[in-house]
């Protein structure tokens, strides 16, 4: 471009940078100064100032020709008016008349700029309103001018009243305007002609630049035609003036149609667009004048002046700021008398503030800029509203009015024509904004306003897309990506209370400001927003600088939970669908129906009703619907056409509103109300459906929302389904419906029938379909997994899903186990298995296998183990199921339960493979453990109790017993500390009591091989002391130890009837009686139960006590008697025997005592017994002293045998 070299020399007032151009200014701005004019000091006190040319449609500077003396600038050049190579494209516009600025010229700059609107820049406006605005302390003329406000940027625009007015006697519009100017402020308005002095002056201006880009200096008089050309093309020029103000009603349909074109044709028709910073203001300027090359700089503007008029304030200030503005060092004036060049002079800019008759401060220019920045900054608050700043001629007083509340007075709020373009460019901005990827989230509180006020602006009827954008942007500005991280606020709420503008709303000035005060008309108070009493205020420096505290009104909402957020997202979504739904055509034979009532839809149909079965069915249709979305099925039932705005409109609003439902889902998932969430899933899921009805091409980011959505409907049936007892509440919320949730379901109603997913989202009343409900969610997510390449780009959801499909199928399971093990409880009087139990069985089987995949596909060895050990459990199920077979008293271990019990035993050793070693899960790892040892356990335990005698010998049996029980014993760990503990070792002093009792039945029971029968007495010894050691810690088996004991007893007497010499009798006696002392701990555990068992009070709940107590009690009454027939016998037998050694050998004094001590014990047992009234405590209590009395008396050879 021309112009975007540097000036070779900088003007200090013009600072440095590119430059442009302005156009002229009209010569009716060259009034008398005003009396406040000439009371100014003089002085040229410098002002920052620096401008950059941001666009250029001037040509290549030229160097301007400069007139010979007498030229007569009354007849036209030869290339008067017509299109020049050296003015390029602009042509006429930039030379020949100074046209008045258009009325939304600063829109058409606002839209080429959107960056700079809201953000950087003060000001954007023509620089001839500028130059008014600054003028008006010195100047009598009127000002009229539109104020808008978007973000922190002010757009100013001419209002020509003598132009609306013009129209509205034509049109009848803007008659409301009229009224209220005539009432307050003009009573007999008439339109006022321009003089023939206005035009003369028009005229030699626009053939004095002719001639000076002419070249050869000379008039070149043209054809007397050129009169009627000149005079038609100022009429020309008035008539398109006029033309300018668009019709409130005339929107062009491109702007109903794409809200991204230029809209209403505000074409940016300036030569150049400069960023002016003037001092601290940035500002946006429009500029047509025109910039020669030659004289001492590369850079000059050039004027005309009458020689017989001195330059004023007016002129001075006029030329000054033009030259800042468009960053020109210097001005080239020519003179002449009555249309005669007389000489040229040149001048700096930075003089022109000092020049003769036309001196003003720069800094008063200053002030005068800061003042009326504030003053307009701090009264325009309302975005979208239409302001207007007005001085009637020759009057001291400013008033500010707002047109938009006015005019809301009126029938039609949209009779204000800068409705739309101020719509137009809020959104814009907004979009802007939007757009920028690195935009800080606290410009969302001003993307939102800006939004929310161009929704205001406009009629939903003429301009349902803009609207639809626009909502839908709105719920853009909530982040609804994350549900999980819910518990971090939101970065949104960081900057909540911060404004995205300084100047957003203020308390109202106080009087020192001067802009609340009353005026003289009271009358015009009431309709005023604000009043500057005296232009001369303006001068004072910072009289209207904001003091006040800004109120932030456009924080973004602090959203305090998930919910309320959503329900927000949900509100703009409905906003855009109802839009996006009104504007297609009502041609479809679509049923009216009311969108507050709900669509009953009788969509139940066998499949639904046939349990899993039916499943299987509406699955395969799914993803047989799924299958071809790849290829790009379309299906609209209201007739949109593909590809149009309001497809692609709606297909993102549904994609928000499904996303939004489903956060909420989950929302409500945290919070345990199932019921609520499978409704909001559902919703999420209709509205998904709608979506794939309506998409083209299925994007691979919505099918893993897809996949993300069903995965949550599985979790919820689950839910569901394992709170069964609480299924009336949850029943009702699923039933409930919100007025917006059923409107934006009649918007998905128009396109389709919603009921793709309706088998995953009823609410079942059966545990069974919501089990199998939850797991044709998960396999569903899964296969939407499998379509496209989704699996490898989301490892981490197709782990959770895997993992979901193996939870389910474990729970599933676990039911068919269940049920299998009720129905065995059921069976009495059938004895075998029944067909109904065997298809349980293949079912959970089934089941179990398929989770162990799952698990075992993602390496959980955890969860398979889990499995592992529940598959083996199920073999538990069925061996049980086979031993009701046969007689009870004839039963023997059948060979099905011993294979059944096997398998068990591989699945639990599978499972401990599958673990590795105990650290993997070391509760997982202890629990499979217990049932293997539980397993072998059982297994020989039945063994023992129904030996198959028929089968197998006696011996082979006792090794299978042996052997299994050892095993059990391997795997019950008795030194783990842990809660398992005290089972553990009750488990393990079981099976050594249950051995050590077999080897003391084949000892008695077996004739022949001496050496084995060593062998038995050998382990029966060894087994019944390990059991005792382990009953000694437990406190809760006191009847165990004392059977133990006593059956350690009837060993001893066993052993002592094959001893031929009394000594080894007596010895073996002496251990039998060292056992019966050692019995004393249990009945101490006995006693101690009994008295706390006395001491309770009888309360209610005794008797159950009394019950689980009473068993105890009778097998302590039944041992008790064997342990007291037991204790005399050996008593007598240890009399007998001591008494006849004593004949026998000499004596000896031990034995003697041992004998007395016996015959003491002896007699007082004999008593006790005798007397049958004694108390269970008081029996126990004598043996207690009994035993003591023992163990003090046989104290030297206690212990002979352990």
């Amino acid at each position: 471009m021309g112009d975007s070299k540097e000036a070779g020399t900088e003007a200090p007032p013009a600072g440095t940078a590119a430059r442009g151009g302005l156009s002229l200014l009209s010569q009716g701005e060259s009034e008398e100064p005003s009396a406040q004019g000439s009371a100014l000091f003089l002085g040229g006190n410098e002002v920052k100032s620096r401008a950059v040319v941001k666009y250029s449609s001037a040509p290549p500077r030229t160097a301007f020709a400069r007139l010979q003396e007498k030229t007569d600038l009354k007849l036209p050049p030869a290339n008067w008016l017509r299109e020049s190579a050296k003015l390029g494209p602009a042509g006429t516009t930039i030379l020949g008349n100074s046209r008045k600025s258009k009325p939304f010229s600063s829109f058409g700059m606002a839209y080429d700029f959107i960056d700079s609107v809201g953000n950087d820049v003060d000001v954007v406006s023509d620089s001839e309103n500028i130059k008014k605005l600054l003028k008006i302390p010195y100047s009598k003329s009127h000002v009229s001018m539109a104020v808008h406000r978007i973000g922190r940027t002010l757009l100013l625009d001419e209002l020509d009243i003598q132009e609306l007015f013009m129209r509205s006697s034509q049109t009848g519009d803007w008659t409301w305007l009229k009224e209220f100017y005539q009432r307050l402020i003009d009573q007999k308005w008439q339109r006022k002609k321009k003089s023939k002095e206005h035009w003369y002056q028009k005229a030699i201006l626009s053939k004095f630049l002719y001639y000076s880009i002419n070249g050869d200096g000379a008039a070149q008089p043209v054809p007397s035609t050129a009169k009627q050309q000149k005079s038609s093309s100022a009429d020309q020029t008035n008539d398109s003036d006029g033309a300018s103000w668009p019709a409130p009603f005339e929107m062009p349909s491109s702007v109903s149609e794409d809200p991204s074109a230029s809209s209403q044709g505000l074409k940016n028709d300036f030569a150049r667009n400069i960023l002016w910073t003037f001092e601290d203001i940035h500002m946006l300027v429009g500029s047509n004048m025109p910039i020669f090359g030659g004289g001492r700089y590369p850079a000059v503007s050039l004027r005309l002046r009458d020689n017989n008029k001195p330059i004023n304030v007016l002129t001075g200030i006029d030329y000054w700021l033009d030259n800042l503005i468009c960053n020109v060092p210097e001005l080239v004036m020519c003179f002449h008398v009555n249309g005669i060049v007389q000489k040229y002079e040149m001048i700096k800019t930075e003089e022109i503030p000092n020049l003769e008759n036309s001196n003003f401060s720069t800094k008063v220019i200053k002030d005068i800029a800061q003042n009326i920045l504030s003053f307009l900054k701090s009264n325009c608050t309302k975005e979208g509203h239409t302001y207007w700043l007005f001085k009637a001629s020759g009057s001291d007083i400013v008033k500010l009015y707002d047109l938009t509340t006015l005019c809301e007075e009126t029938e039609d709020k949209y009779q204000n024509p800068f409705t739309m373009p101020v719509a137009i460019l809020l959104y814009k901005v907004a979009c802007n904004m939007m757009m920028k990827k690195n935009q800080n989230k606290k410009h969302y509180g001003t993307v939102r306003t800006l939004l929310l006020n161009c929704v205001k602006l406009l009629d939903k009827s003429r301009h349902p897309q803009i609207i639809a954008s626009a909502n839908y942007m709105l719920s853009e500005l909530f982040q609804l990506d994350e549900p999980k991280k819910e518990s971090s606020e939101s970065p949104l709420n960081e900057n909540s209370d911060e404004s995205y503008s300084e100047e957003e709303e203020e308390m109202p000035d106080s009087d020192e400001n001067g802009s609340y005060s009353t005026c003289s008309d009271p009358s015009d108070d009431n309709k005023a927003v604000a009043i500057i009493k005296s232009v001369g205020e303006l001068s004072v420096p910072e009289k209207y600088k904001s003091i006040h505290q800004i109120r932030p009104s456009c924080a973004f909402p602090v959203c305090h939970d998930t919910e309320e957020r959503c329900r927000l997202v949900l509100s703009y979504v409905l906003e855009g669908l109802k839009s996006v739904d009104s504007s297609i055509k009502k041609e479809s034979d679509l049923p009216a129906a009311d969108p507050n009532t709900p669509i009953p839809l009788k969509y139940e149909d066998e499949s639904t009703r046939g349990g899993p079965e039916g499943l299987e069915k509406q699955m395969a249709l799914f993803l047989d619907k799924m299958g071809s979305l790849q290829k790009g099925n379309y299906s609209s039932q209201s007739g949109m056409i593909p590809g149009s705005w309001q497809h692609k409109m709606k297909l993102q609003l549904i994609l928000k509103s499904s996303k939004a439902y489903y956060v909420l889902s989950d929302a409500a998932m945290s919070l345990q109300k199932y019921g609520r969430a499978l409704r909001y899933i559902k919703l999420a899921l209709q509205s998904h459906d709608t979506y794939c009805c309506l998409c083209t091409n299925m994007l691979s980011e919505v099918l893993l929302f897809l996949s993300q959505y069903l995965t949550l409907c599985g979790d919820i049936q689950l839910m569901l389904a394992q709170n069964a007892n609480n299924r009336a509440a949850h029943l009702e919320e699923f039933n409930y419906q919100t007025k917006e949730d059923q409107e934006i379901l009649h918007s998905l109603h128009r396109e389709s029938s919603c009921q793709g997913f309706a088998w995953a989202t009823d609410l079942s009343t059966d545990l069974e379909s919501q089990l199998s409900v939850s797991c044709k969610c998960y396999e569903a997510a899964n296969e939407i997994l499998q379509f496209s390449d989704l699996k490898s780009q989301n490892p981490e959801q197709y782990i959770q899903v895997l993992k979901r499909m193996g939870n389910i199928r474990n729970e599933i399971g676990v039911f068919y186990m269940n049920q299998a093990a009720a129905l065995q409880s059921e069976r009495v009087v059938s004895k075998t298995v029944s067909t109904a139990e065997q298809q349980l069985w293949k079912k959970s089987f089934s089941c179990f296998e398929k989770g162990i995949h799952n698990f075992e596909s993602i390496d959980d060895a955890t969860n398979a183990a889990l499995l592992l050990c529940n598959t083996g459990r199920l073999m538990r199920i069925c061996a049980q199921a086979h031993c009701g077979a046969g007689d009870e008293f004839k039963r023997e271990f059948s060979p099905e339960e011993g294979l059944y019990y096997n398998k068990a035993v591989d699945y639990y050793l599978k499972a401990l493979r599958s673990l590795g070693t105990r650290d993997t899960h070391s509760a997982v790892w202890d629990s499979v453990n217990w049932e293997l040892s539980t397993t072998y356990f059982t297994m020989a335990t039945l063994q023992q109790d129904y030996a198959p005698l028929s089968r197998k010998a006696q011996e082979q049996i006792e090794k299978e017993v042996s052997e299994a029980m050892m095993k059990s014993l391997k795997y019950c760990d008795v030194d783990l500390v842990s809660a398992r503990q005290p089972l553990c070792q009750y488990r393990a002093a079981t099976i050594h009591h249950r051995l050590a009792s077999m080897y003391h039945s084949c000892l008695r029971n077996q004739v022949g091989d001496e050496c084995l029968r060593k062998q038995h007495r050998v382990l029966a010894d060894l087994h019944y002391s390990k059991a005792v050691k382990l009953f000694q810690l437990l406190k809760d088996a006191p009847c165990e130890l004392l059977r133990v004991q006593l059956e350690r007893v009837a060993f001893a007497e066993f052993q002592m009837t094959s001893q031929n010499s009394n000594i080894g009798k007596l010895k073996t006696l002496s251990g039998a009686l060292d056992i019966m002392v050692r019995t004393k701990h249990a009945f101490q555990l006995i006693r101690k139960e009994l008295v706390e068992e006395f001491d309770q009070p009888k309360s209610e709940e005794t008797p159950p006590a009394a019950d689980s107590s009473s068993l105890n009690r009778e097998e302590v009454i039944k041992l008790l008697g064997i342990f007291e027939s037991r204790l005399s016998f050996l008593l007598l037998q240890s009399i007998k025997l001591l008494s006849s050694t004593k004949k026998k050998t000499s004596s000896n004094l031990e034995e003697d005592v041992v004998l007395r001590t016996n015959k003491q014990i002896y007699s007082q047992l004999l008593r006790a017994t005798a007397n049958k009234n004694a108390s269970l405590l008081e029996r126990i209590d004598v043996l207690v002293h009994l035993l003591d009395q023992l163990a003090r008396g046989s104290g030297g050879d206690g212990g002979a045998l352990q």
